[in-house]
């Protein structure tokens, strides 16, 4: 295996659970920034992609770290834009991992808080939920505006049927590096008023995380502080977060042995290494001759030699 980009991220982001008792609201912040740093890193982004899948990213460890217990979730956003599609992978430990289909796209229509309208705006958002039982959760809904974190939203209010205000956002220089990422997710508790969740999502609508993360070094708490509209939050945890792949050789080998006898002969009659990219983190792997003989007499048994 070689890994052009060096290790994964060192772990400097957070993210906080809390809840508003005057409000009935749960809320969860997070600060993305080296999450985010690290897969635009790892995939050469351009500002637009970088913009775009550090949204994703936050949205989908948001989502999975709504609970205490384990869950894994996979959100997928797939458009007609320039972008392709964005894909994220997140679970409760705080590990995420994602990519987009098209990562040095440009262009888009530009969009309020330096967005640009790149993903589209025909496509759907599927999410799948993993709650360690026997069955996933998946849900499908359409795109409504091409904005990864309110299209997340609709996923919640339409497919799952909670009150959702959803805001993430990516802060770029004007030579389009990261200098800040973010995000929050507030819903109301069971017996709670929607009307406190509108009036969140109007904030962050019109720009008051933007300008949070844009103003200078804010905390995930006071991001929870800031979005739970009147009187103090009680925080129940925080975890940090990380941009952290789960792929390894031993997962790259499974996959080979799921090719046909004839391209695993054809691969071998290269006589080179197989090369092997993860989607995910960009990791290139490589299988040498001698492992895929092996595998091909493992799956199939040995060649014979005329």
């Amino acid at each position: 295996m070689r890994d052009m980009f060096g290790p994964m991220s060192v772990v400097d982001d957070l993210l906080v659970r809390a809840i508003s008792p005057s409000n009935e609201l749960r809320i969860i912040a997070a600060v993305t920034t080296e999450v985010v740093r690290e897969a635009a890193r790892r995939h050469q982004t351009s500002p637009t992609a970088t913009g775009a899948i550090g949204r994703a990213l936050t949205s989908g460890l948001l989502l999975a770290t709504m609970t205490k217990g384990e869950e894994r979730v996979t959100v997928q956003l797939v458009g007609d834009g320039p972008l392709g599609s964005v894909t994220v992978d997140a679970n409760a430990a705080g590990d995420v991992r994602g990519y987009v289909r098209h990562p040095r796209a440009e262009g888009g229509k530009a969009g309020p808080r330096g967005r640009l309208e790149a993903l589209g705006r025909a496509g759907v958002v599927n999410v799948t939920r993993d709650l360690g039982m026997r069955e996933l959760y998946q849900g499908q809904v359409a795109l409504t505006t091409g904005e990864i974190d309110e299209d997340v939203e609709a996923y919640l209010r339409i497919s799952e049927q909670v009150p959702s205000a959803l805001g993430c956002d990516v802060i770029l220089d004007e030579g389009g590096a990261l200098v800040r990422a973010g995000g929050v997710l507030v819903q109301t508790l069971p017996g709670g008023q929607p009307d406190a969740v509108r009036e969140v999502q109007h904030l962050l609508r019109t720009g008051a995380l933007y300008d949070l993360l844009a103003a200078g070094d804010v905390s995930a708490q006071a991001l929870c502080e800031r979005f739970c509209l009147e009187g103090p939050v009680e925080i129940l945890g925080e975890r940090s977060v990380r941009f952290q792949c789960r792929c390894s050789e031993a997962r790259i080998l499974e996959t080979l042995k799921l090719l046909t006898v004839e391209d695993l002969d054809e691969m071998i009659a290269e006589g080179k290494p197989a090369e092997v990219t993860c989607n995910y983190c960009n990791t290139l792997f490589q299988v040498g001759v001698d492992r895929l003989e092996h595998l091909r007499t493992e799956r199939y048994g040995a060649r014979t030699h005329n």
